[in-house]
């Protein structure tokens, strides 16, 4: 009986502060922090990476910050809502999520992961004026400003037709003004060309997939958003970044037990791997799965210890255990 008593006076008190997070507003300003690191795809930090927190609520607010020597990056005075983070740093492609930032908690700390250029990764260029064009383009997307990065990227593809990959830089700048549609249309017209690509081809053509899943889900399309997933995961099954991404995506738009699949499925890919674990565990402690956080906080301590996130990943076992 005092069990049951328990369960239902923390239901209660859970059931206020969700009343006292509605009562504060979706407002960009607040008290709230959030925190995270920038790592290179081998889990390096990587120093003085642009970071920007973006509101993504009618307030408009956009902060910007670089790393320090350990790739970490805060910011205070945010809002209770959903922010966009990105990060963006020379000689890697940029990284971008969604987080819910609450003010009432703790806001778990964020790890962006940015992968290397290689060589592979660049769209065929033809001139110096066409590289400098996709930087450009590069600059005004990082810096919010889609609809110009958008214009710039087409008048890279006119100039390099044969970039066809260079088509899923028109796709972020779609998803980004909420233009699915024609986002999902960008990713198609990469699939139709990714069989001539021996090199690249299926890494390209999961990532296109992948994007289409995107736009799906933020429509609150599941079934589609699901399929597109599969068929991504399937065309290049043996990334880890390709099934983290995915669980990414849906634990951003609090898909937890979608989320959980991905992660389970990134950690499968690469046991060795301490970001998979670390969100195996967030995704758990948001599921009130406390053993099962432990267990997977424990696993990722084993990967990785001695930074500021591993720290962190202590206090929540101290309060959880």
């Amino acid at each position: 009986m005092k069990i049951k008593t328990v369960m239902k006076c923390s239901l209660y008190f859970i059931f206020i502060l969700l009343l006292i997070s509605y009562a504060l507003g979706q407002t960009a300003r607040g008290k709230a922090r959030q925190a995270g690191v920038v790592l290179d795809d081998e889990g390096n930090p990587v120093i003085s990476a642009k970071v920007t927190i973006e509101y993504l609520g009618e307030d408009i607010r956009k902060l910007e910050g670089k790393t320090n020597k350990k790739g970490e990056w805060s910011f205070l005075g945010l809002g209770t809502g959903r922010w966009r983070i990105t990060g963006t740093a020379d000689g890697y492609i940029p990284a971008a999520t969604d987080v819910y930032v609450r003010q009432l908690e703790r806001n778990p700390k964020l790890t962006l992961t940015l992968k290397k250029i290689k060589a592979s990764d660049r769209p065929i260029i033809e001139d110096e004026e066409s590289f400098q064009i996709l930087d450009k383009g590069n600059d005004l997307y990082a810096n919010g400003k889609y609809a110009e990065a958008l214009a710039a990227f087409e008048e890279f593809l006119h100039l390099n037709p044969k970039a066809y990959q260079a088509r899923l830089n028109l796709y972020n700048c779609y998803r980004e003004m909420g233009e699915y549609e024609k986002a999902i249309g960008e990713c198609n017209l990469v699939l139709e060309n990714v069989s001539t690509d021996e090199a690249i081809g299926k890494e390209v053509a999961a990532k296109a997939l992948a994007g289409i899943g995107e736009c799906y889900l933020k429509q609150q399309d599941i079934e589609n958003a699901q399929k597109y997933f599969e068929q991504s995961l399937a065309t290049f099954p043996d990334n880890e970044l390709i099934a983290y991404n995915v669980g990414e995506i849906f634990f951003s738009n609090q898909k937890l037990d979608e989320a959980l699949r991905y992660f389970t499925l990134a950690s499968q890919i690469k046991p060795d791997w301490s970001d998979a674990f670390y969100k195996l565990g967030l995704v758990f402690l948001n599921n009130a799965d406390y053993p099962s956080a432990v267990q997977n906080f424990e696993k990722f301590l084993t990967l990785e210890e001695g930074t500021d996130r591993a720290a962190s990943v202590k206090n929540i076992l101290e309060q959880i255990k």
